[in-house]
């Protein structure tokens, strides 16, 4: 090995066009920028979406409807899921921390039970909101709903 043979690493040295450098480059005068305008120039930035003062993008879509900040939403559980969780799990009594362990809802979720699918097993439910016909249900086979 011998100075006059190092090479360095495969992928280690960027060859980059050297632009700025003078006429004699082949890239100076106008540096690749073009002339005049706005992108010529140093310190140019635009604003995200501005499309060179055609109306932009977010402008030009029509907007409708309304999105209410006060909207409560709750995570719908269907009856159906109860019984099955109550079949599999042996259960008593459904509440919010079953349902966390379960993997049905998420911790910070507030649950509304709903009437689909068939509860045979009598059963204590508890949970933020019930529909009416899922307490009913649940009241028909002698469960009692409570709300938090």
């Amino acid at each position: 090995m011998n100075l006059n043979n190092l090479t360095p690493a495969e992928g280690s040295v960027k060859k980059g066009k050297r632009i700025a450098r003078g006429q004699g480059s082949g890239r100076g005068g106008t540096s690749t920028r073009g002339h005049k305008g706005a992108k010529s120039r140093s310190g140019y930035k635009t604003k995200i979406g501005f499309e060179g003062g055609q109306m932009p993008l977010q402008r030009r879509v029509p907007k409708f409807g309304f999105k209410n900040i006060n909207r409560v939403s709750y995570k719908g559980v269907n009856l159906g899921l109860i019984q099955e969780l109550v079949e599999r799990k042996k259960l008593k009594e459904i509440n919010l921390e079953l349902l966390q362990e379960n993997g049905v809802v998420a911790k910070k979720d507030l649950v509304k039970i709903l009437n689909r699918g068939e509860l045979k097993t009598k059963i204590n439910v508890t949970a933020h909101k019930f529909s009416a016909t899922a307490k009913a249900a649940i009241e028909a086979l002698g469960g009692v709903c409570t709300e938090i």
